[in-house]
């Protein structure tokens, strides 16, 4: 039970690393990723003025497919979003996690919605 539990403390300390160093603003908001064993979830985070801008989900179960196929679906409906916002760049916060399986299809369905990360 004790390697569960070190994951999640190394998962939050790579974020608060990462943290550290990106922000957003009103022009380049924060792409941030939550990921649950279940769903996905995205939001537009302007952090200067502490604000979501805009979020989107899996959670109301209408994409259909895999894990990954919904993932990238949450990001098409993040980008066209912000593109309701006039908003075209973004600041990709992967939360802690790799670069892998679900986050990278929410990333790729973010840049094939128009979105630059």
């Amino acid at each position: 039970m004790m390697q569960a539990e070190d994951k999640r403390v190394s998962r939050i300390r790579r974020h608060r690393r990462v943290r550290k160093r990106i922000s957003g603003t009103p022009e380049r908001p924060r792409l941030a990723v939550f990921r649950s064993n279940r769903h996905i979830y995205a939001q537009l985070i302007d952090d200067l003025s502490a604000r979501t801008l805009a979020a989107a989900s899996d959670a109301k179960g209408e994409v259909d497919g895999d894990k990954s196929a919904k993932a990238k679906a949450v990001g098409l409906r993040i980008a066209e979003e912000a593109k309701k916002l006039g908003i075209e760049r973004v600041v990709f916060d992967r939360g802690g996690r790799l670069y892998h399986g679900r986050v990278a299809a929410l990333a790729e369905g973010a840049r094939e919605g128009g979105l630059h990360i």
